[in-house]
């Protein structure tokens, strides 16, 4: 950390955007969502829908802090991103999980259980033996214990997500963004899902008992509309507050109603 920064403290407020333009990566000057006013408080549980390719990806990248917006103000755990030094977004993003789409971007290359231990190994210059205990505790809290010593490639892929959001929580995040979890899962797989991201937002043993904040984004309402808490969507460009889950079947956006019967 620099000399004479703040130090990274609690917040109430998880994420704070304010008048934000969200773009790619790999074009920053190109606006893919406009006007994005949003707040999410700690412990919250969030469900944000659109259509493929609507943006919701480089959103959760925005969010997290991977990608910084075109324009307006961004906070994540209480501090602004472009105020932070390289050693203090470090260490935001290491209380920050993502889950990514297309099976994780996990390392084929690797084990599971070697998937695992590199976050930790990666940040604090230890060997796999060191952490074992924690990646094994991990594998056997989200029924990958089977797989521990297979690579990705030899998984099947609905079981894929799966391994990267146990890579997400072996560094005990507050924050939890996953990216369309349940696209290409089959209906027990999702079942499971909705029970362990449930487990997380009311304290998991994973976690310590501490609860987790959740940000889902998702193609497809119908898994979410009993589990979220709070809801938006993207839309044209627009980002739009939904509200609270009680007002979801009795809202008028056309495409609520079509994400809630997808399919």
């Amino acid at each position: 950390m620099k000399e004479g920064a703040a130090p990274l403290t609690d917040a109430a407020t998880a994420i704070e955007m304010v008048n934000v333009t969200v773009a790619t990566a790999s074009d920053p000057n190109s606006a893919l969502i406009e006007d994005v006013n949003w707040t999410v408080s700690q412990g919250d549980y969030w469900i944000i829908g659109g259509l493929p390719d609507s943006g919701k990806s480089d959103l959760l990248s925005t969010a997290a802090g991977l990608t910084r917006p075109a324009r307006g103000i961004h906070r994540v755990l209480g501090r602004e991103i472009d105020q932070l030094s390289e050693d203090e977004k470090i260490q935001m993003r290491l209380r920050v999980g993502v889950v990514f789409a297309d099976e994780g971007r996990l390392f084929g290359h690797l084990t599971i259980a070697e998937n695992l231990a590199l976050p930790i190994c990666y940040h604090r210059n230890c060997r796999l033996a060191e952490v074992q205990e924690r990646v094994e505790q991990i594998l056997d809290m989200t029924g990958l214990s089977s797989l521990a010593y297979s690579t990705p490639r030899a998984v099947n892929r609905s079981l894929r997500p799966r391994i990267a959001l146990a890579r997400a929580l072996v560094l005990e995040p507050e924050l939890l963004l996953l990216d369309n979890p349940l696209r290409g899962v089959d209906p027990r797989q999702s079942r499971w899902w909705i029970e362990f991201l449930s487990a997380l937002r009311s304290g998991h043993e994973i976690m310590n008992g501490r609860k987790t904040t959740l940000v889902v984004t998702a193609d497809d309402f119908r898994p979410w509309a009993e589990q979220g808490e709070q809801f938006a969507l993207i839309k044209d460009k627009h980002w739009m507050l939904l509200g609270e889950r009680s007002g979801l079947r009795t809202h008028a956006e056309p495409l609520l109603h079509e994400l809630l019967s997808a399919g």
